[in-house]
């Protein structure tokens, strides 16, 4: 009865952290916290947490690196660096824009959820990235963007989304490289592309969710439709090479 009842127990602190998991707290690739804090967290005895953790890497929601810890496994797998791909979005043009197709939709969806379901955490976590943002230095730019977006996808709380977006972030990051590359020196593209990322921050921080999609979503339009302007008059976009 009692090991019934052990068995149990650690299902439910199996469930509960499943449940940290899709709801965003715990990100794809993000180190779990130790033991003894998700032991302190959830009320229950390191043991029970140890054997919880031990259930989620047999059933590969979480991965453990000897030496480092476990860390929340990728439910979408990534492109491979050589993989068809990769190959094509920087061999074609035209992947690139599709790309901003989708980056349109899901960023504009992810800004509208943020809105309605972003906590003060969250929020916090929101207004330093677009702080950082902000002062980012030229070589920084890109990754301070990107970073901005990611911390409006948590928000979400959509774990579908999330991990999508997760999927996607060595092209996401590839797309970005390629937009303040080639637009961050115009000014007119620039000064356009800071009013969309301060809508974005302001519209999700007052939570007002069909403001930060049409805000998200006119933001990503805008990058795309100004490449394809600098490629028509100059017949060359500047793109982000395979590392």
């Amino acid at each position: 009865m009692m090991e019934q009842k052990r068995v149990s127990v650690t299902q439910a602190i199996a469930h509960r952290l499943e449940q940290i998991i899709l709801d965003g707290t715990l990100k794809p690739g993000q180190k779990i916290p130790s033991e003894r804090r998700l032991s302190s967290r959830l009320g229950v005895s390191r043991s029970l947490v140890r054997e919880a953790l031990h259930a989620l890497q047999g059933r590969g929601v979480i991965i453990t690196q000897h030496g480092k810890g476990s860390f929340v496994r990728t439910m979408v797998s990534e492109p491979d660096d050589d993989g068809a791909l990769l190959q094509l979005f920087f061999g074609h043009n035209r992947t690139l824009y599709d790309l901003y197709e989708v980056r349109a939709q899901l960023e504009g969806q992810a800004a509208a959820l943020a809105a309605e379901r972003a906590t003060t955490e969250d929020q916090y976590r929101i207004t330093k990235a677009f702080e950082s943002m902000e002062i980012a230095k030229a070589n920084d730019i890109a990754d301070s963007d990107h970073a901005f977006h990611e911390t409006i996808a948590a928000a979400s709380h959509n774990p579908v989304l999330v991990h999508v977006l997760s999927s996607l972030k060595g092209l996401m990051l590839h797309s970005v490289e390629a937009s303040t590359t080639n637009l961050n020196h115009r000014k007119p593209f620039k000064k356009q592309i800071d009013k969309h990322h301060r809508q974005i921050y302001h519209a999700v921080i007052s939570k007002q969710p069909q403001w930060a999609q049409k805000a998200a979503k006119a933001h990503v339009d805008h990058v795309c439709n100004a490449l394809k302007h600098i490629e028509k008059e100059e017949k060359i976009i500047y793109r982000s090479k395979l590392k």
